[in-house]
């Protein structure tokens, strides 16, 4: 697909210029060649934005690629290859156990946004502002997470960062089967976060044009329950747009957060 620069721009935002989930927004993604690897050290690792579900588009290249270790300690991500539409590097798997593969929080491009009433809305098609709108500066900042399970699942590098936009899942993630429930708990900041969009891609919809398998908002615990109906590779998408923390350049931030895992 060729992009405009137009396109590209809002893809590079990270959904910023985006008002409802899955409807022409760029999503960025980290796919590991396995989601279960046995007992092998190390696996392969894929990472880009894309329109669909891990549909490579354009290279993540200033992300702070990074794991987390099966104990819950940091551990470091192999150098990294950017390819013009996609970025690719290798992790070392050492110990048995549960990793978190995940982008790193990347800070994007800063662009204008409006707000009426308090709800973030878009140009018209004109390319006017809403009527009464206010404009506002905001930069986007993605994370994009999948969990890497060698031997048997372990629990530790499931522990959220309690910083920013992020999913910890209740399920195991290299748990979920198809035509059963997955839970997960959406945080900002560590704390809670309610009424918010969650959408699932399936990865197959690419080629049988059912993209969206649901579509949900959380609860008023945060909590969300999903059931991937066939099996395959899934993406969780996530966007927030809230006030950027203090002594941030701009006053405000779009954040988007994506989980991909594999239903058995």
């Amino acid at each position: 697909m060729r992009l405009t620069k137009n396109r590209l721009s809002a893809m590079v935002f990270g959904g910023l210029l985006c008002t409802a989930p899955g409807v022409q927004a760029h999503m960025p993604y980290v796919l590991p060649g396995a989601f279960d690897v046995g007992q092998r050290d190390h696996i392969t690792v894929e990472s880009a934005f894309g329109e669909e579900p891990f549909a490579a588009e354009v290279a993540m290249r200033d992300a702070p690629f990074s794991l987390t270790l099966p104990d819950g300690s940091a551990g470091e991500a192999g150098p990294v290859t950017y390819l013009r539409d996609l970025s690719i590097f290798e992790a070392d798997l050492k110990t048995p156990g549960t990793y978190r593969v995940t982008t790193g929080q990347r800070l994007g491009r800063k662009g204008q946004m409006y707000r009426v009433n308090g709800q973030w809305v878009m140009r018209g098609e004109d390319g006017a502002p809403p009527k009464g709108a206010e404009p506002v500066a905001v930069q986007s900042a993605t994370l994009a997470d999948a969990y890497v399970t060698r031997g048997q699942p372990t629990a530790a590098a499931l522990k959220p960062r309690g910083e920013a936009l992020e999913i910890q899942p209740i399920t195991h993630p290299n748990s979920i089967a198809s035509g059963s429930d997955a839970t997960f708990l959406l945080l900002f900041d560590g704390k809670p976060l309610a009424g918010v969009d969650v959408t699932l891609f399936r990865a197959a919809g690419v080629y049988d044009g059912r993209k969206i398998a649901g579509q949900i908002k959380t609860d008023a615990a945060g909590q969300f329950t999903l059931k991937p109906d066939d099996a395959g590779r899934y993406l969780i998408l996530v966007r927030h747009r809230t006030t950027a923390p203090a002594g941030s350049e701009i006053p405000y931030r779009s954040y988007t957060y994506t989980l991909a895992f594999d239903a058995a």
